[in-house]
């Protein structure tokens, strides 16, 4: 998959919007797009994250909450493939940058949608599909 010029996004992230559009998508976006968007996320709000890292971050993000992009979300099982490749994509340009507490506050915001069983999912994170 050829990724999109998430960075166009940028404009579109609020940390508001990121929410909402998790809240709301959460249970068919599956455990590991959520890990993935709140590492980001949590990331983002790090002071040891330089400014270009951030502003892929913030075209990551971006890219999840806008409504237009390559694949529409309202397809199921695919729509937020794509949302998951730029995020896992981003991820693995700043994974030097994501400190263990990161990682746990991440995993523990998935506890509000998902069971153990579910979590599990986040290990293979990085596995290609």
């Amino acid at each position: 998959m050829n990724l999109p010029d998430f960075m166009s996004y940028s404009n579109k992230f609020t940390a508001g919007d990121f929410i909402e559009k998790i809240s709301r998508i959460a249970k068919r976006a599956g455990a590991k797009l959520v890990y993935a968007a709140f590492i980001l996320y949590y990331t983002l709000q790090s002071d040891k994250v330089s400014v270009k890292d951030k502003a892929i971050i913030i075209g990551a993000l971006g890219y999840l909450i806008s409504p237009l992009d390559v694949i529409p979300d309202a397809i199921p099982i695919a729509g937020l493939g794509d949302d998951l490749a730029v995020l896992v994509y981003v991820l693995n340009k700043v994974w030097g940058n994501v400190s263990d507490e990161i990682k746990e506050k991440s995993r523990a915001k998935l506890t509000k949608w998902f069971d153990e069983d579910e979590i599990k999912e986040i290990d293979t994170l990085f596995d290609k599909e």
